[in-house]
């Protein structure tokens, strides 16, 4: 018995001794696949999740920001991008957090992850970069573009074609190796960037199709080919330095196999930095801009335009402007503030009113009768040359004060005698 609880505890010795001691920073009981989240002395991990994280916040932010700015967007031709630039930004936000499966260590899980999402997600960023650049021409030229799903569902055609290309390459390589366990971690470095080659070709693609939109005729459109090529281009430098490092620098250095987690994920953090700061945040901002030609069609009264709306607007002022002119001309120009005709009367009872007609004339004969006040009716028809169709007052004052001066008629005289 003791002999064998002996060589029970020999044989357990190797084995607690063989348990690695955990870095600085990382806990005892962590697994050996996060030391590179924690670990102090090999900063890259700590750095690049520090970048990763702050890139997934902000990814989700512009995700926000961009679908509610939605009903505030102006121009119809923007709205219609709206739906491929989320979806851009989902591939992003994809690739920030593929970044975390590079810096934990190398398992079946977190190789064949890496393996089918590292082509997968940069395919969906640049289908959606070269199906707006296709868009853009045609808005450049025509300034009309396809209908938003037209432009989405190139996006999502493009990003299928590697979707099948991975999952036929993945099933393919992992499959064929007979007599052992599959091991998606133990496949070659070469047939990894193979698999990449479609990847590649739409990088190449987009680059090449956003130039012409430089050119158009409409140079409003001009901005978003930019963003798009300065994008593209950064991204195929991008890929050249972190292919070749791969490939051949890390085994030139000696550090083959340390150093191609770090490059990948590097090259994700800093490809995924680039699509943000270049593309997604200017878009973002230009998304809800007016365009200058719709701007000035939205002035209320342009200086110049030949619109009907327009022309309608000057008809009805210019009328208005006549119908107060005409009623201010039948007012008198002399007078300061008007006059009523009526303001000499006086409240007496009056016997007669004043009448100009021929008929008044017969019965009044030749003489004039006592007329203590007298009240002038207004005209319905002006005078030949007057400019009012009223009596004035001046007139009506002058008449009254030239009837006062006359002597009363003899005939009621001579009624007063035989009284």
């Amino acid at each position: 018995c003791r002999m064998g609880t002996t060589a029970v505890l020999l044989a357990l010795l190797p084995t607690a001794t063989a348990q690695p001691t955990p870095p600085s920073g990382c806990g005892h009981d962590l697994s050996s696949l996060y030391y590179n989240l924690c670990d102090l002395s090999a900063g890259w991990g700590i750095g690049v999740e520090a970048v990763a994280s702050l890139g997934v916040v902000t990814t989700f932010v512009l995700t926000i920001v961009l679908v509610a700015s939605l009903p505030f967007v102006q121009d119809h031709q923007k709205k219609s991008l709206v739906a491929t630039q989320v979806f851009f930004l989902l591939g992003t936000f994809g690739l920030f957090c593929l970044t975390f499966d590079f810096i934990v260590g190398p398992d079946f899980s977190t190789c064949t992850s890496r393996r089918f999402l590292f082509g997968v997600l940069f395919g969906i960023c640049f289908s959606c970069l070269l199906a707006h650049a296709v868009a853009l021409n045609f808005l450049a030229r025509r300034n009309r573009a396809p209908r938003g799903w037209v432009t989405l569902a190139v996006a999502l055609s493009l990003a299928s074609v590697e979707v099948i290309i991975n999952a036929e390459w993945l099933i393919i390589t992992v499959a064929r190796r007979e007599g052992g366990p599959p091991d998606p971690c133990g496949l070659a470095d070469a047939d990894f960037v193979m698999a990449l080659i479609y990847v590649m070709a739409l990088l190449v693609a987009a680059f090449s199709t956003a130039w012409p939109t430089l050119c158009g005729q409409y140079g409003r459109w001009r901005k978003h080919g930019a963003f798009i090529l300065a994008t593209t281009g950064l991204s195929m430098a991008i890929w050249l330095v972190w292919t070749i490092m791969y490939l051949y620098g890390n085994q030139r250095a000696g550090h083959k196999p340390g150093w191609d987690d770090p490059t990948l994920a590097i090259a994700l953090v800093c490809n995924a930095a680039a699509f943000l700061l270049l593309y997604a945040i200017p878009e973002v901002t230009h998304v809800t801009r007016r365009s200058p030609e719709r701007a000035f069609e939205d002035d209320g009264y342009p200086t110049r335009g030949v619109g009907y709306e327009t022309i309608l607007k000057e008809q009805k002022s210019q009328s208005m402007f006549v119908e107060n002119k005409a009623f201010s001309m039948d007012e008198p120009s002399f007078a300061k503030k008007p006059v009523s005709p009526y303001s000499g009367y006086n409240g007496q009872l009056l016997t007669s009113v004043y009448q100009p007609t021929e008929m008044a004339l017969m019965h009044k004969g030749t003489s004039e009768g006592p007329y203590d006040v007298i009240l002038p009716r207004a005209s319905t028809s002006p005078l030949p040359g007057s400019a009012s169709s009223t009596l004035r007052a001046e007139d009506a004052f002058t008449a009254q004060a030239r009837h006062s001066s006359i002597p009363r008629d003899t005939r009621s005289c001579q009624v007063g005698e035989r009284w």
